[in-house]
């Protein structure tokens, strides 16, 4: 049985208190705590077998070549890949989207070809397609959203044409929690012979996404949202895309051969994937401490993951009615359909970093601002930002009460709305 409250027990984080309160910890969709069994296989690996990987026929190296390829096939099971062939370890999914952007975006882009991608994106998936469609001359068409921050699906089956070669989409959005219809959007896609880049940084945490199912080409997310250790992330290829990526680094770790003759010139024979996109000395530790966070997940069961997520908006939905807490403006749909366990929000005329400080003198960790996400807050009308609350499985009901109790307190003691 899913239980929060066994569930805490497992990190650490929350022995400590912030300003003398109970830490409150809400700022999930930033970054997740970590429970005990990542902190010490980090801790493991520098302590019994820290050596570099693929290099070594020591025992060391063996063993942290095992584990790190281990790693990989963890991650494979987890979305559901076909194989570890198909997952690179990257620092983070900004990383991912990048690598995507350069080693496919500027040899399969060209002039006045075209890339879709989404108001509601995180920068991460929108600022590097205006680039590579500024360097190969190259059209960004943007699909809008309505009042409540769903995408239009009939304007996207509108803008896309033949001469799209790329659909760059979030699976749910950082800022308003709603999750896209990847399977449906990924035929349209592919109808029109694009492929689809989908950044997965909010969902693989926090939803069942299996890539197979959704039928995408690529997905990127990170592991430090998702219980995992910080500088490690994951690109998903589909393996009919290997080939069709160029090395965005090239060094040491990504060759099987490498010769030299003053008379022929270079002949390089480059490393089978997924280690042909890792150049150099990679996140060792990082990567395995990712592998027992998706153990930790899987163990859980993400539609549990998601059902407790879910329960909990549900709850804080319920309890800002209730308790009338007056011009209280959510960023995106108030219904539970479709969406994901991340509420932004503003209160009357409140700065949304006021309001995030005020939170945290009483212990309760929140976002301000506008999550890398300022075109669609200002396209739904927060030019100010918003205050995020962002849950996780270690959340629990009594922490939203709490929550309540201090914006309650703070509304009446200052009047400002």
């Amino acid at each position: 049985m899913f239980n929060p409250y066994d569930i805490r027990k497992d990190f650490p984080v929350f022995n400590r208190r912030v300003n003398g309160k109970q830490l409150i910890y809400f700022d999930n969709a930033a970054t997740s705590q970590k429970p005990r069994v990542v902190i010490e296989a980090v801790k493991r690996f520098y302590e019994e077998y820290n050596a570099n990987i693929h290099r070594g026929l020591h025992t060391l190296s063996q063993e942290a070549s095992q584990m790190y390829e281990e790693a990989h096939e963890v991650i494979a099971r987890f979305i559901n890949a076909n194989s570890l062939d198909e997952i690179v370890f990257v620092k983070n999914a900004t990383e991912a989207l990048n690598l995507i952007a350069y080693s496919y975006g500027l040899k399969n882009i060209g002039e006045g070809d075209e890339i879709l991608t989404t108001i509601m994106e995180h920068h991460s998936n929108f600022l590097p397609w205006f680039k590579i469609a500024s360097i190969k001359k190259a059209i960004v068409k943007v699909i809008d959203v309505d009042s409540s921050g769903r995408l239009k699906i009939e304007e996207f089956e509108e803008k896309i044409s033949r001469r799209t070669r790329i659909v760059a989409i979030s699976h749910m959005s950082n800022t308003t929690s709603v999750i896209n219809d990847i399977e449906i959007i990924a035929k349209i896609a592919h109808d029109y012979g694009a492929i689809v880049v989908v950044d997965g940084a909010q969902s693989v945490p926090h939803i069942p996404v299996d890539v197979r199912k959704l039928n995408v080409d690529f997905l990127a997310f990170s592991g430090h949202k998702m219980l995992g250790p910080t500088g490690i992330g994951v690109l998903y290829v589909n393996n009919r895309l290997v080939e069709e990526l160029d090395l965005f680094m090239v060094g040491g770790g990504v060759i099987k051969e490498v010769h030299y003759s003053f008379n022929k010139g270079l002949n390089v024979v480059w490393h089978d994937p997924p280690w042909r996109f890792e150049a150099g000395t990679p996140n060792i530790a990082g990567g395995i401490g990712l592998a027992e966070a998706a153990k930790y997940l899987m163990k859980i069961g993400m539609e549990n993951v998601y059902r407790h997520e879910i329960e909990l908006v549900k709850y804080l939905f319920k309890r800002i009615d209730e308790e009338s807490i007056y011009d209280f403006n959510v960023l995106g749909p108030r219904d539970i359909v479709k969406r994901g366990g991340v509420v932004s929000f503003t209160i009357g005329k409140i700065d949304p970093h006021v309001l995030a400080l005020i939170l945290d003198t009483e212990g309760i960790a929140v976002r301000s601002g506008f999550h890398c996400a300022q075109p669609l807050h200002e396209r739904l009308g927060f030019n100010r930002g918003s205050v995020r609350i962002s849950f996780y499985i270690y959340n629990v009901f009594e922490e939203i009460e709490r929550f309540i109790e201090v914006l309650k307190q703070f509304i009446e003691k200052t009047r400002i709305v």
